[in-house]
């Protein structure tokens, strides 16, 4: 039996709120530590970036971070840059309760598509995303500038 789980919005515009989301998302992003993280989501915040996440016990289990942005290619989308589920707290539904929460946004805000970037190394991911519908579409390249 899959369980239902309640999506919150953070509330960026408090440090320490973007504070209590640190410990989920070095999971993801363990190249960044807290002070690093706080000052990356408050830029990102001012560029649209949103957090959504899962609370269980008053602690944070899973998130999701977003934004809508614009492209010639696509039209209108909405961007899953971060998608992390507590790895206590893996298999338990969290991923693809939070996968179809954000599928609902890209609706509400009149998105023609949802797209992310993925590791090759995401195995599990992979999983969850082809599982919910995404296409492997295209190459992402990025190279160091300096």
């Amino acid at each position: 039996m899959d369980m239902k789980y309640e999506v919150s919005i953070v509330d960026t515009s408090h440090a320490e709120n973007v504070r209590q989301c640190f410990t989920v998302f070095s999971y993801l992003r363990p190249h960044l530590d807290e002070e690093e993280f706080i000052s990356r989501v408050q830029t990102q915040v001012s560029e649209g970036y949103t957090i959504a996440c899962i609370y269980i016990d008053g602690e944070i289990v899973a998130a999701a971070g977003y934004r809508v942005q614009h492209y010639l290619a696509w039209g209108k989308i909405l961007y899953l840059d971060d998608l992390i589920t507590h790895p206590q707290k893996k298999n338990a539904g969290l991923g693809s309760a939070l996968m179809e929460w954000v599928k609902l946004q890209a609706k509400i805000l009149n998105c023609s598509e949802l797209h992310l970037d993925t590791g090759y190394q995401r195995h599990d991911a992979h999983r969850l995303y082809l599982n919910n519908g995404f296409d492997l579409s295209c190459h992402h390249l990025s190279r160091k500038v300096s």
